[in-house]
């Protein structure tokens, strides 16, 4: 059979196929794949994770707690999608409605009980997500990105908050972020990693270095010890966030903050490239002007306790939102000691305009701030090595998990990480 609109009835009939003609296929295609897999939605804890930023993170750390419960657990977002012992990379953060609903099927089929689920604003605007059913919506936080595709701020926002019109069981709201107020109802769960008490979970005593922070969680159930391995306040934030919707989903507290607490890490966030030498080597996903200054505030307290000074290196994406590269240009000066600007996925654009939009943010931003350019990611990074002192931090931003380079529609191998742990190695080598 063939889901179509009006205009595509003819053609679809001509296949001699049955046809269902809707004004809006999108609006009803979800319901329809749920409808044909078995409401597989149904049958799992299932968690949706929205936001501008802290999606990725948040969703690990929240399968980490379910794992500690004993769960065998499904992963759909960014990074790659796994379903119990069955992993593959992720095409895109969250699926399209058909393979959404196929991949919920196959979890139930192989004994999976629980899934997190990231949840992007294309999939919300789109309906990739018609027919799921939540048992918690988790929202991490709220700023600029997108408009390449979204018309307007106003209309990205619209798209997120679809996650929470009645479609969750459970939602889950970050209440340090005030642009989030307006989705707030009387049973909303809101989590402060700033230690507002009013919040339904917050968090205090925060202390911590570069290999993770400690906290103490506040919540119904009186107060649970926390920790997340990375670094930065926001880290704090997602670990709450991913507590708050674990609790909320039936896991202990106890059971679920030990499982985040002992969750090694993120691909590609804040992601240390280990090397012998006197610099530090992280790789970070920040490619929006929030998720820059996060990480690189973050990064700001692991060079100051080294001694050190923090170079970043940035670039911004291709044939995506122009009105962000200024901003990301601007949040890298203002956050780093020295910037070098270079590409990051030029898509079909010329790179070297790209570069010339973030440089005009930097310069007009970070008027101590060393600024240089560097065409080529690869030199960009050597670059970035080889002007760090002992004890410094090299911040390469934008890819992180990413492997490969997307130019002129194709996309190039290449990994921030392969490439800093590479340049770190000849730094050590010219050294010795």
């Amino acid at each position: 059979a063939v889901l179509t609109d009006p205009a595509g009835r003819d053609t679809a009939a001509a296949a001699g196929l049955p046809v269902l003609a809707v004004p809006d296929p999108r609006a009803v295609l979800g319901k329809t794949a749920s409808a044909i897999y078995g409401d597989p939605s149904a049958k799992l804890t299932v968690i949706g994770l929205t936001g501008t930023a802290g999606k990725t993170s948040t969703a690990y750390l929240a399968d980490a707690g379910l794992r500690a419960a004993g769960l065998t657990t499904g992963l759909i977002g960014t990074v790659e999608t796994r379903l119990g012992d069955l992993s593959v990379k992720s095409a895109r953060t969250t699926p399209e409605a058909t393979d959404l609903h196929a991949m919920l099927a196959v979890a139930v089929e192989r004994g999976v009980t629980a899934v997190v689920m990231e949840v992007s604003s294309h999939a919300l605007a789109l309906g990739r997500v018609g027919g799921v059913r939540f048992t918690v919506g988790g929202y991490t936080n709220f700023g600029q990105d997108h408009l390449d595709f979204h018309a307007s701020a106003e209309d990205y926002f619209a798209a997120k908050a679809k996650l929470f019109d009645g479609r969750c069981r459970f939602e889950v709201l970050n209440a340090d972020d005030p642009a989030l107020l307006p989705l707030t109802k009387p049973d909303t769960i809101g989590y402060s990693a700033s230690g507002d008490t009013a919040a339904t979970w917050y968090a205090t005593g925060i202390t911590g270095d570069a290999t993770g922070q400690r906290f103490t969680a506040h919540g119904p159930g009186g107060a649970v010890p926390a920790g997340v391995a990375l670094p930065g306040r926001h880290n704090v934030a997602n670990a709450l966030l991913a507590l708050a919707v674990l609790v909320a989903a039936g896991i202990a507290p106890r059971v679920a903050a030990r499982g985040i607490a002992a969750c090694p890490g993120v691909p590609g966030r804040l992601e240390r490239v280990h090397s012998p030498g006197d610099v530090t080597g992280v790789v970070d996903y920040a490619h929006k002007p929030d998720a820059v200054v996060a990480a690189l505030t973050a990064l700001r307290e692991v060079a100051s306790a080294r001694g050190g000074a923090l170079v970043c290196v940035i670039g911004a994406g291709g044939d995506r939102d122009r009105g962000k590269r200024p901003l990301m240009g601007a949040a890298a000066a203002r956050g780093a000691d020295i910037v070098v600007i270079t590409d990051d996925n030029p898509r079909t654009e010329d790179p070297a305009a790209v570069r010339a939009a973030v440089r005009r943010g930097a310069e007009q931003a970070g008027a101590s701030t060393k600024i240089i350019e560097v065409a080529g990611r690869r030199a960009a990074i050597d670059e970035a090595v080889r002007l760090a002192g002992p004890g410094d931090v090299v911040a390469v931003l934008g890819k992180g998990h990413e492997r490969g380079q997307e130019v002129n529609g194709s996309v190039l191998p290449f990994d921030d990480r392969i490439e800093l742990a590479a340049a770190l190695a000849g730094r050590l080598g010219g050294a010795a």
